[in-house]
This record gives C-alpha cells, sequence and structure tokens, in this order.
C-alpha cells in the first residue's frame, strides 16, 4: 500500500514531481480530462440545466487503473492544474474515485519545483466549487450555443460545420476587418522637407512641414504643395526654439499568457498553438545536469502581472551582479481590474538557470521561448532607458517646420530586453547639429513626398489575440484553441502570417450574424466571460446565469429556424454540367474549400472537386495550370497535362518565380517624390 497517491494531468509533469518525492509516495497521470458531456447529444437538461457526464470514451482502462491505485493508497491528493480547468478536472476525479469533495485533497503550485511541490502537500485545501462552477458555467454554456446554432449551419450551408459563442466572433472580427479592407478610400497627403544647414557646424539636417502661425495644417492635394512651395522658396529660415530635455522609457511587464503569445509570435514566429506547447514543456520539466527534472516556468495560462517578493529579490540580486546597482529597479506592475489574478506572471522558477547555462539542455525551440520569458522577466525589473531629446522649431515666411532628435543616455533595461509591437509608428528622429534661437539657416533643397493613407491592417495571431483580450473574449485558456478551431474549419486561412477570411467563413459568419446578432457579438460574448468571473467569485449561481441565457435564447433559435426554412442560399453557377442530371453545377463552400456540387440536392446528390486554373499558361507547354493545395493548405501549381504530356510543377505562381516579393509594415505608401 502506498502512502501518498498524487494524480497530475501529464505524463510529462508526473515524471518530474516523482523525482521530488521519496518515500513510498505514487504520481500518476489523469491525461487531461476523463468526463466530459456526451458528443452524441445536447448532455444537459434543459429544464434544471444539469450537464449529463460520461467517462470519455477510451479512458476506461485509465479509469480502472486510478481506481486500482487509489484503492490502494493511504492518502490521495488531486494535483491537476491551478486553473479553473484544473478545478473541474480534479472535481470530475474525486467523482470518479468516490472522494467527498469536501475532503482536503486538493493540491496546487504556481511552478513544479521541489519546495513549490513540497509546500503545496503541506497545505492542501478541498475542492473550489466556485472555480468549479465557473468552469461548468462555460462548458455548459458554450454546449448549449454549439448544438443549438451548428444544425442551423448544416441545413443551410454544409454539413460539420461549427458555431461557437467564441469562435464565431473571432470569426467576425476577421470578416469585418476584411470588409474594412475592401471598402477602404485612400486619401492623398503631401509632406514637405526642408534640408537646412548649420553655418558653423556645417551639418546638414532635415526639418518636417507643421503648418502656419503654428497651427498644423493637412495638405492633401500638389496645388497646397506648390502654392506653400512658392511662399517659402526663397524665405528665411530662422530657429525659433530649441528645447532640450530628458525622456524615459520603462521595461514592458513580464509575461502573460496573451503578452507572451503576441511576442512568441512577432519576435519568434511561433504560431500560439506552438507557443503554448512549448511553454507547456518548460512548466512541467526538462532534465537539467545537477539538478535533475525541473519546471524551468511557473504556471503558462496566467492574466496576471504579479511576481512574488521571492522572485523579485532574486532577480534584484541577478541585476546588481550582472549589470550593475544603478540598472535594478523595483517595479510592481498593475494587473488589470478584470484579471483573474489567481498565480503570478509567466517567469523563471530558477534565475541561475540562465538561457545560456542550460542551453544545451533544451530543444531549439524551448530555448527561443525560455530565453524570452527571462529576459522579459529580468528586464521588467531594471531601470528605465533615458534619452538626451531636443526639438527645434524653425520659421519661415510664417510656415512652420520641425526637427526631433533624441540619442541614448542609458541604456537600462534596453541592454537585455526591448518589446515589440505588430505595426509600430515610428517617429522620424534626426541628428540635430547645436543650433541656438535665432539664427539662420541655410536652405539646401526643398523636398515634398505624395503619399497614400492605407487600409488598417489584417490581423495577424498575435493583433487577434491581442484584440480578444481587450475586448474580454475569451480568457488565456481559450485564445490557442479558439485560434486552432477557426482555422481548422476552414473559416479563415493564413497567408504570410496574416489572417484572411474564406469564402466559407464569409458565408457562415454572414448567417450568424444577421440570425443571432444577440449573441454572435463582441458585447454578449465579454458580458459571459464576467458572469463566469462572479461564478468563480461565488457572487452568482451558475445555474441562474445558464437559465437567464437559455429562455430568450431558445425562443431566437426557434424563430430563425421557422424564418430560414424555406430560405435557399444563392451559390455561384459554374460552367460544368452536372454528368448526372443536366444542371449546370454550383459552386459550393465545405470544410476543405471550394467544391462543385449539383443544384438538384437532395434529388440528385452529384458532388466532385472544383479544380482551379490561372490565366498565366504553363511555362513549359503552354497548357492551363491548375492551383493544388498540400494537405497542410500551401498552394502548388501544376500543369493540366502533367504528369502525361508534361512534367510542369512549382510552389510559385508562373510568371513570379524571379521576381523577388517584398513585404512592409508602412502604415503609408509613398508614390512620388520631388525635390526642389
Amino acid at each position: 500500500m502506498t502512502d501518498k497517491l498524487i494524480i497530475v494531468e501529464s505524463p510529462a509533469k508526473a515524471n518530474t514531481i516523482k523525482k521530488f518525492l521519496g518515500g513510498n509516495t505514487k504520481v500518476v497521470a489523469s491525461m487531461g480530462h476523463i468526463r466530459d458531456l456526451p458528443k452524441s447529444k445536447l448532455g444537459v437538461d434543459e429544464k434544471t440545466f444539469e450537464p449529463q457526464y460520461i467517462n470519455i470514451r477510451g479512458k476506461g482502462d485509465l479509469i480502472k487503473s486510478l481506481k486500482k491505485d487509489a484503492k490502494n493508497a493511504k492518502k490521495i491528493y488531486l494535483a491537476t492544474d491551478p486553473d479553473r480547468e484544473g478545478e473541474a478536472i480534479a472535481w470530475h476525479l474525486a467523482y470518479i474515485l468516490g472522494i467527498n469533495p469536501d475532503e482536503i485533497c486538493r493540491v496546487t503550485f504556481n511552478e513544479i519545483t521541489k519546495e513549490a511541490v513540497k509546500n503545496a502537500i503541506k497545505e492542501p485545501r478541498k475542492i473550489d466549487m466556485d472555480l468549479t462552477d465557473a468552469q461548468q458555467a462555460r462548458r455548459v454554456l458554450d454546449r448549449i450555443v454549439g448544438y443549438k446554432i451548428s444544425p442551423v449551419l448544416w441545413k443551410k450551408v454544409q454539413k460539420g460545420l461549427s458555431a461557437g459563442r467564441v469562435q464565431s466572433v473571432a470569426v467576425r472580427l476577421i470578416v469585418e476587418r476584411e470588409e474594412e479592407i475592401e471598402n477602404f478610400v485612400p486619401e492623398e497627403y503631401w509632406n514637405i522637407y526642408a534640408h537646412l544647414k548649420d553655418q558653423k557646424s556645417r551639418k546638414t539636417f532635415q526639418a518636417k512641414f507643421y503648418g502656419k502661425d503654428n497651427k498644423k495644417v493637412d495638405i492633401h492635394s500638389e496645388k497646397e504643395v506648390n502654392e506653400i512651395l512658392e511662399k517659402i522658396e526663397n524665405a528665411k529660415y530662422i530657429v525659433e526654439e530649441v528645447k532640450k530635455g530628458e525622456k524615459k522609457r520603462t521595461p514592458a511587464p513580464p509575461f502573460t499568457t496573451s503578452t507572451m503569445q503576441q511576442e512568441a509570435s512577432r519576435k519568434l514566429g511561433f504560431a500560439i498553438k506552438k507557443t503554448m506547447s512549448v511553454a507547456q514543456g518548460l512548466y512541467e520539466g526538462v532534465k537539467i545536469p545537477e539538478k535533475g527534472t525541473v519546471g524551468l516556468i511557473t504556471y503558462m495560462r496566467t492574466d496576471s502581472t504579479r511576481i512574488s517578493e521571492e522572485a523579485r529579490k532574486w532577480a534584484k540580486e541577478y541585476i546588481e551582479n550582472e549589470y550593475g546597482k544603478e540598472y535594478y529597479e523595483n517595479r510592481y506592475y498593475r494587473t488589470k481590474s478584470e484579471a483573474q489574478d489567481a498565480h503570478e506572471a509567466i517567469r523563471p522558477t530558477y534565475v541561475e538557470l540562465s538561457p545560456e547555462k542550460i542551453k544545451s539542455s533544451l530543444t531549439t525551440d524551448q530555448y527561443k521561448l525560455y530565453r524570452l520569458i527571462y529576459n522579459r522577466f529580468i528586464a521588467s525589473q531594471m531601470a528605465a532607458a533615458v534619452y538626451d531629446t531636443i526639438a527645434v522649431k524653425i520659421l519661415a515666411e510664417g510656415y512652420n517646420f520641425r526637427a526631433n532628435g533624441q540619442s541614448i543616455k542609458f541604456k537600462g533595461f534596453m541592454t537585455l530586453y526591448v518589446e515589440t509591437a505588430d505595426f509600430e509608428e515610428k517617429e522620424e528622429f534626426e541628428k540635430i547639429p547645436p543650433l541656438v534661437e535665432g539664427q539662420e539657416l541655410k536652405k539646401e533643397k526643398l523636398e515634398t513626398k505624395q503619399s497614400f493613407t492605407e487600409p488598417p491592417p489584417r490581423y495577424t495571431e498575435a493583433s487577434l489575440v491581442k484584440t480578444l483580450e481587450e475586448k474580454g473574449i475569451g480568457r488565456p485558456s481559450t485564445y490557442s484553441p479558439t485560434i486552432t478551431t477557426i482555422l481548422a474549419r476552414r473559416y479563415i486561412e493564413k497567408i504570410q502570417k496574416q489572417l484572411h477570411p474564406t469564402e466559407l467563413g464569409r458565408i457562415v459568419n454572414k448567417l450568424l450574424v444577421e440570425n443571432f446578432p444577440a449573441v454572435i457579438n463582441v458585447e454578449f460574448t465579454a458580458e459571459m466571460e464576467e458572469q463566469f468571473d462572479k461564478i468563480a467569485e461565488g457572487k452568482e449561481e451558475w445555474k441562474k446565469v445558464i437559465k437567464d441565457f437559455y429562455g430568450p435564447f431558445e425562443q431566437v433559435v426557434e424563430k430563425v429556424e421557422k424564418e430560414l426554412e424555406h430560405v435557399k442560399l444563392e451559390y455561384e453557377v459554374s460552367d460544368v454540367p452536372c454528368e448526372k442530371c443536366g444542371r449546370m453545377m454550383v459552386i459550393k463552400y465545405g470544410k476543405y474549400g471550394k467544391f462543385l456540387a449539383c443544384p438538384g440536392y437532395p434529388e440528385c446528390q452529384n458532388a466532385k472537386p472544383l479544380i482551379e486554373t490561372i490565366d498565366e499558361p504553363c511555362p513549359k507547354c503552354g497548357g492551363k495550370v491548375q492551383i493544388r493545395k498540400t494537405k497542410k493548405r500551401r498552394n502548388y501549381y501544376i500543369c493540366e497535362n502533367n504528369p502525361e504530356k508534361c512534367d510542369y510543377i512549382s510552389w510559385n505562381k508562373p510568371g513570379t518565380e524571379n521576381k523577388q516579393k517584398k513585404t512592409t509594415k508602412k502604415r503609408a505608401s509613398t508614390k512620388k517624390t520631388k525635390s526642389r
């Protein structure tokens, strides 16, 4: 008989914890959830809203093994993850193993280190039913929304499609951004630059046109530009004001789940799903020489920027030893009011285990992400960077020009780490010579630039996560599965890191937004997250929250089903006749893209793949070139005569093989430049 049985979620976590605990202790894994709602039906009583949980198929042998281990243990500890999902898994385990929910059996740790695990086992608690009920409320509400709305899509669009409270709102954001881009009308604007010379130092710098009489003037046409140029062509350029100052830049806080996903996407090119997978491995444990298997980071699902006093002390010692006392600054970061703040920000568990020191023990991806987490945490406790700044105002016949310069005085945290952004508006800084007020500058030349405003950028995975977080849609545990789901459903596709809606995504979004506006919207989704938070805090009863939602929702579903019964979606007609009944086939959209279907369905059920071609002929034989897709949905180009008569096949579109692709993140495109 074992003294202690500890049940965690994953085998990797179990293996790490085993090494910390001596004596007669057994550590096993539940492999995630062991009970869930059935897939074949709603699985929720529509009057009482009681979930009808069943054991997950394929976990029978595991459950038998867990029961046997529990029977042979004097004490059982449920050590699943320290969040709502983990709390619910512990509750399900207690049910399966016949443990009273009021029993002191639950242990949690924010990091998998020997000290944290041993301390947690010394201080067990009861299962937190408020956290469990918050998870149940989310699961039940999402099941009701998905299982009630999805059949509408099956009837009107395509079988196998799905709708969801969070996923459908994410698709809506992407579709609406695409519509913004399509409807965007570029506006012309111009800038004027004066290249000016300081006679004393013989140095030249550039000043940008600001306006007239110290009022901002925007220039929208070449005519306006020429009118200004005529006035200032022969003007005297006088230094009106020289303002010197100092500017500080403070470090970003340690990572939350969302900010880690965003930075890993920007800096490392990691997809959100990959980031979470690599982080999970770092959290659960890596074998390090002389230390054994240890968790290298704290729990990676968090929306808190708080760090422990112990971690703060480690950071102080490290920074002062590595960089000097002037580089340390004790910093506290305010966590957002809606954040759960259940545990710390994501940080390294051992500051002495620097990325370079343990690089040989990590995979390439683990090293990259660990280095990002480590440097971000250390930098968050470092002194601000300090810049010397200079702002110069120049007057030319009543017209104002301005030039700004800055130089780094003290790098501070920037010695180690600088946060990036998806789209950064960069200020224009010049190397400005020593100027004094009242001095005259020599005009070398005037330069004009015509530009056009550009539409808002498409979402990337990183910027979508940022938007979901800002709007209160979902929580740290939901960002990755949400994006994974809508990509897998082919509602969106990723092209050069940007998220584009597919035709299927547009059709599904239109149907849902028009018919379920009260559910498929940002406000409702964010409001429900607040309700879940209140349940977790013990301020709301979860079944009441579901009941308040269900009544009006059920009426809407019934109304929509009746209204759509006789509505037929219009599909694009192809030039391909149906070989079975002669009707012209139409283009439909399924999970895997476009296909041809007979409009006579259900009488005629003929369907076949739609082969798309491009206008450019095959460079080898002149035949038509078809667009095909790999299993991972990457386009490639192949001759229609391949392989019988022609062997042409390429990743690149014919005619573009030798063209170098250039991408830019600039928000304004320059079209014309003139100098005078």
